[in-house]
């Protein structure tokens, strides 16, 4: 690892099951990411896109797309659990978003640590399941998601 490269997230030590951080940065999402986001990922999806259709719809208004909330969580996390110390992202598993996003909504994330490894073939990592969670200004949970991350150990 490149002695300049910053570190701020924690290392594979640091990561206990059973520990819970609560994320400092929060994020507002606008219609602008929510825009861009569909038609960067080629979602034409009106439910996201066009305010008369989903008015005539159980909502009343655009949703949020669900793959932008998941990426947002994900990102929300990253300072503070694996910003470089991560190796890479190994899966994401159990994903729902019980909770819409509209546009406006306040964003803020919680991540605990489910479960901590050794890595069988590299002794100088491990890995950790992290449980992600992401709660509207309500603190209705909109996003959930388990993913898997191979981590650096701490440096000698």
């Amino acid at each position: 690892m490149s002695a300049h490269r910053p570190v701020m997230g924690r290392w594979f030590e640091d990561l206990t099951p059973g520990l819970v951080i609560d994320h400092a940065i929060t994020r507002t999402v606008t219609e602008a990411d929510n825009t861009l986001f569909s038609v960067m990922t080629m979602n034409p999806a009106a439910l996201h896109l066009d305010a008369a259709f989903a008015e005539t719809t159980e909502f009343g208004e655009r949703l949020v797309n669900s793959l932008f909330t998941l990426s947002l969580l994900i990102g929300l996390s990253v300072y503070e659990t694996t910003h470089g110390t991560t190796v890479a992202n190994l899966g994401f598993e159990e994903i729902a978003f019980p909770t819409p996003v509209f546009h406006g909504d306040t964003i803020h994330a919680q991540t605990e640590v489910v479960s901590a490894r050794e890595s069988s073939s590299r002794p100088n990592q491990g890995i950790v399941v992290f449980e992600h969670r992401a709660f509207n200004q309500r603190d209705e949970l909109v996003a959930r998601c388990r993913r898997s991350a191979l981590m650096n150990r701490r440096p000698a």
